[in-house]
This record gives C-alpha cells, structure tokens and sequence, in this order.
C-alpha cells in the first residue's frame, strides 16, 4: 500500500489569533471532507493560536489536525518561556514539529535536544515531525547526505521502532528556506531516499516503508507536482505557502 501523503503548514512567527482564526477559517471553507481518504494536512500555527484554531476546525469538523512548532522534553517545572508536551496534548495537538533550522541555528538546539523531544512527544503518544537538512556549505562540500543522515541516526536514538513509525521526517535544505531556491526534484530525492535507507537500517525495512519523508524548501504551487512525483517524497512542510488559504489549498490537492 502506497504512504498517504502528509501537507504541513508551518506559520512560524505569524498570526495573530484574530488572524488565524480567519485563516483557519478560510482553510476549513475550502477544504473538501473526503481529502482526508487521501491527504493528512496539519497545521503548525505559533502556541497562542493552537487552541483558537482547534476550536475553529473542531466546530466545522474538519479534519485537518493542529500540531505545534516546538515543544520542551520536560513535562513541567521551572523551564521559562517553554512550553510541554502534556500542554499541547491537552490543546488536541497531535504531535509537534522539532529540529527546525531555524531553532537549530538561531536558538542553539542541538541532535540532543531533538532527540529528547522525540521521545517527550512519542511516550505522550503523540509524533514529531523531524527536521533534517543541510547548510550550503555542506552541500558545495559533498556531504549532504551523511550530515542529513547523521541527524536521523541522532533524532531517533533510542527510540522503539513501534514509535518512530508514527513519526515523520522533513528534510529541509537549509538554503532553499524562504530564499525562493528550491531543490531539484532529483537533488531532493536522493537525499530522500538516503534518509529512508537509514531508517530501514535503524528499524527495518517494513517500517520505513511506512514512515512518511516530506520536503520543507520552499515547496509552492509552481514546484509541488515535480516534487511529488518523486517515489521518496510523501509531501511537504510548507511555510510561506501556508501563510495563504489558496495556496496551502493548492498543495493538498496535489497530494490527490
């Protein structure tokens, strides 16, 4: 049986609640009922409006899913400015993106910190969207695929392979990030591929099969059929194209 594809839109730092729920709202006015036979879509809106846009998708009973941007490994205690995993449970999230570039290279998140998240969020019975992906220096140096894989190996380090099977992975070229640049299909394939070869290793490969690998690059409406083509590829971690109703619209019908 073919993976069901996932479409997941990342807002990072925007929307107000005001705004998401108009957002939120123009998504769910647009959203088919039966595309949830075919497409997971998820949302990631910032942690102020995680509730405000559960209770919009909850009232139309759409089945898109919420799930946060981030999340801390401890369930409580004095950790300021954080936020834990039984907090965006109780929400309805179903699970939390980690390992984001950006926390990676503006907060200082480390293979470490993911994995502890990782494993926060799959003994809660929740899953992580885990984010891989390389700096350009690292790609004109030849090694993308054994840093991209190296970042898997550590994700998912002691993690049972019953829990890692609910997670998804995101490869994320650093430098396609909001630049406009996007891989090439068959640039964002191979690596693709390698990060499920290393997921066959790490839990064989019945589960990998199973385990979706999106690209977050940049992925638009003008790039998405070519990307999805790809036999490595399940869909995307979209950002900028999630911050418009009709575009994030766009990309889940090309997941049909």
């Amino acid at each position: 049986m073919a993976r069901k594809p996932m479409m997941a839109g990342n807002w990072k730092m925007n929307n107000t609640i005001a705004e998401a729920v108009v957002l939120t709202q123009e998504i769910s006015n647009n959203f088919d009922r039966e595309w949830p036979e075919d497409v997971d879509v998820v949302i990631c809106p910032p942690y102020v409006d995680l509730k405000p846009a559960k209770t919009v998708l909850d009232f139309d009973k759409t089945k898109v899913a919420v799930n946060a941007q981030n999340v801390f490994w401890e369930p409580s205690g004095a950790y300021t400015g954080e936020i834990s995993v039984p907090m965006i449970k109780e929400i309805g999230c179903a699970g939390s993106i980690v390992g984001h570039s950006e926390r990676r290279e503006l907060f200082g998140e480390t293979n470490e910190d993911v994995n502890r998240k990782v494993k926060a969020l799959v003994e809660a019975g929740l899953y992580a969207i885990v984010c891989v992906g390389e700096s350009l220096g690292v790609r004109d140096d030849g090694t993308t695929e054994e840093y991209v894989t190296a970042q898997v190996r550590a994700a998912f380090a002691g993690v049972d392979a019953m829990d890692a099977q609910r997670c998804v992975v995101a490869y994320e070229p650093i430098w396609a990030i909001g630049t406009g640049r996007t891989a090439t299909p068959e640039q964002a394939e191979a690596v693709c591929a390698a990060i499920r070869a290393t997921l066959s290793e790490l839990f064989g490969p019945a589960v990998a099969e199973e385990m979706r690998v999106l690209y977050g690059g940049s992925m638009n409406p003008a790039n998405v059929e070519g990307l999805m083509a790809q036999p490595n590829i399940d869909g995307g971690l979209i950002g900028g194209a999630s911050l418009k109703a009709d575009s994030f619209i766009q990309l889940v019908k090309a997941c049909l």
